[in-house]
């Protein structure tokens, strides 16, 4: 985390004095940009750094469902399974990938390839059923689609 207090340094130009702490999600985004996910360690030195409680930043790494705790793999696959997608055949699909990888939702390949995850929402309920893969939506899957979109990964 070190290396990014630069960065840091430079959005708090932006903040009044004193508002150190609105930084907060920027940073841990930044962090887990950098190494894939929020250690013990970068918590610790954002606590020093920012000058905010441990808990206030464990509230925000509990609230935001995209924050993580742990590494993932290097393709994570995020199921949506909200009304829609569910109605549109998610269940399915998670199955399905579920199957193929050998893993469940939670869990990462022994190759640390693939990580699976389900998620409320995706947004994209009119191309319905919709996972993400990374930072990219691939919309209106069926159990084919979502073959070959895994065959595309390298």
């Amino acid at each position: 985390m070190k290396h990014l207090i630069p960065e840091f340094e430079r959005l708090k130009t932006r903040l009044p004095p004193g508002h150190d702490a609105t930084l907060l999600l920027p940073c841990l985004r930044r962090i887990q940009e950098d190494q894939g996910y929020i250690a013990d360690g970068d918590i610790e030195g954002l606590v020093e750094y920012l000058g905010v409680p441990r808990i206030q930043i464990e509230e925000v790494l509990s609230f935001y469902g995209m924050l993580r705790r742990a590494p993932i793999g290097r393709w994570h696959l995020q199921v949506c399974h909200n009304v829609s997608c569910s109605m549109r055949g998610a269940e399915r699909l998670l199955d399905h990938l579920s199957g193929r990888l050998g893993i469940q939702p939670g869990e990462t390949t022994p190759d640390r390839r693939f990580t699976l995850s389900t998620v409320e929402c995706l947004g994209a309920c009119g191309t319905a059923p919709v996972v993400m893969v990374n930072e990219a939506y691939h919309e209106n899957l069926d159990p084919a689609g979502l073959d070959a979109l895994l065959e595309r990964l390298d």
